[in-house]
């Protein structure tokens, strides 16, 4: 049976040889993940049997999400020509469904432990996070995803992801989880809202949620907000209306960046009897469905920045943040091992004082005197005093034990990385030593690896703007 790092580096050659084929650029990629492994191997960061670069999706991600019913399933199944994907006024799919591309015409449908076990794909080991917000349920993953195959050009070489809607109550906490966790991964987001539902203010809480956590990304621009079924605003020809109704609502959240757009599809439409109307809402759809298929067909390039980027940002993350972080926790730790080491040995102090032993051992230096003094024999108190010696370090080592797990839950209730947990606990090992202060696996040679780590990433960013910039305007070689 293969070991787990062994498994680890199976996994990481596959990768290498699909990207060899797809996109060559990013094989060096991973060879620099893989020097970031070797830096959070050393410090305690990261397992042996994982990889940073398992943490990422390399295929070019475009995720759909939003609320029942806002059309998402009818988008895709108009934008890869088949229909592959339930539609309804109802919640007619209940899982996330990764769509791939598949050279067989047939379209198969495979369980959600495909996704889960293959790290091609952004759900790899998504059952791990599943137990961690609902026990038992990492085992039902197949209860939460599935993979669908088609023969669509539209989605050769990259990767769709329809969600289910976020009004149900069951379920809800895990697959909020899920829809994180793709956020974070996808190169484009597409967020799906009702025109049929005029007052915005009912769906705050999706917009709390789809929209809020997204102030404070680098990446906001990725979002795209789409108004759809907005043939329904026809009858009152009052669409720019609900367009700023839910504009507004958007901004209230503080959301600024990302576009928006409005769309509805032939087949699911109702009758606009007004030529005059039928006419403008149809150039406004096609105008932005036009841009929105623009923005899918240029994930493959922003996906290639975006892996690059990952790259840096977990370089700057482990020295600015969860180094320090690690650090920091090791002083407290420390700090709260030797006050209780003092408390209990002038506890220990206190009780040996007041049965008058302290007092006897300290009335000559002579052992024998000590021992006379106690009423023991030279070996006895040789013997309690060794007794003595080995259980005040056995209880510094249980003292020692006993702060590390309490910090380690403080930092889990507070939600801090598993990364940093990781280095804390290794660092607190019984050997070694509570005076430390630098972090286990820190030294000067791993900064000087995270600092030439950073400067091939600027180095992968200029060969991409080489490949789809031209400032000069000089014949570019696509070879």
């Amino acid at each position: 049976m293969a070991k787990p790092a062994q498994v680890l580096t199976k996994r990481i050659n596959k990768l290498k040889t699909h990207l060899e084929r797809e996109n060559p650029l990013l094989v060096e990629t991973v060879g620099h993940f893989e020097k970031l492994d070797q830096v959070a191997y050393r410090t305690g960061l990261l397992d042996k049997t994982e990889s940073f670069a398992n943490n990422i999706s390399w295929w070019p991600l475009v995720s759909v999400l939003g609320t029942f019913s806002a059309g998402k399933s009818t988008f895709i199944n108009n934008y890869v020509g088949l229909d592959l994907q339930r539609t309804g006024n109802q919640a007619v799919d209940d899982k996330f469904t990764v769509l791939t591309f598949s050279g067989d015409d047939e379209v198969r449908v495979l369980p959600g432990l495909a996704l889960d076990a293959d790290p091609r794909f952004p759900f790899y080991q998504i059952s791990e996070q599943i137990e961690e917000v609902s026990s038992g349920e990492g085992g039902r993953i197949d209860s939460y995803l599935q993979l669908k195959t088609c023969h669509s050009e539209n989605l050769r070489g990259r990767i769709l992801i329809d969600s289910p809607g976020f009004d149900a109550d069951e379920q809800r906490n895990t697959i909020l989880r899920i829809t994180d966790h793709i956020v974070d991964l996808s190169d484009l987001v597409l967020v799906f809202f009702d025109a049929r539902h005029p007052e915005p203010g009912a769906m705050q809480d999706t917009l709390e949620h789809l929209v809020k956590g997204t102030i404070e990304r680098n990446d906001a621009n990725k979002f795209v907000f789409v108004l759809n079924q907005i043939d329904t605003t026809a009858k009152e020809d009052n669409l720019e209306e609900v367009v700023a109704a839910w504009q507004k609502a958007i901004v209230q959240t503080g959301m600024t960046a990302g576009t928006f757009y409005c769309s509805y599809s032939d087949s699911a439409a109702v009758p606009i009897e007004d030529e005059t109307v039928r006419e403008r809402y149809e150039r406004r759809r096609d105008r932005d469905l036009g841009e929105i298929y623009a923005r899918i067909d240029k994930v493959g390039v922003e996906r290639a920045y975006r892996i690059i980027g990952a790259l840096e940002n977990t370089a700057n993350a482990i020295e600015q943040h969860w180094i320090p972080k690690v650090a920091s926790m090791l002083k407290k730790w420390r700090r709260s091992v030797l006050m209780t080491d003092l408390v209990v040995f002038a506890v220990l102090f206190a009780v040996l004082t007041a049965f008058g032993l302290m007092a006897g051992m300290f009335a000559s230096l002579d052992p024998a005197a000590m021992a006379a003094a106690v009423g023991l024999p030279l070996w006895g108190l040789g013997a309690v005093a060794g007794l003595l010696l080995l259980g005040l370090i056995w209880g510094h080592f249980k003292i020692r034990k006993w702060h590390a797990k309490r910090l380690v839950r403080s930092m889990e209730r507070a939600g801090t990385v598993p990364e940093v947990i990781n280095a804390f606990k290794k660092n607190t090992r019984f050997y070694h030593s509570v005076f430390t202060t630098r972090p286990v696996g820190w030294t000067s040679g791993a900064r000087k690896k995270l600092a030439a780590i950073r400067e091939s990433a600027d180095d992968f960013v200029q060969a991409l703007n080489d490949r789809f910039t031209n400032p000069s305007g000089a014949p570019i070689s696509r070879d």
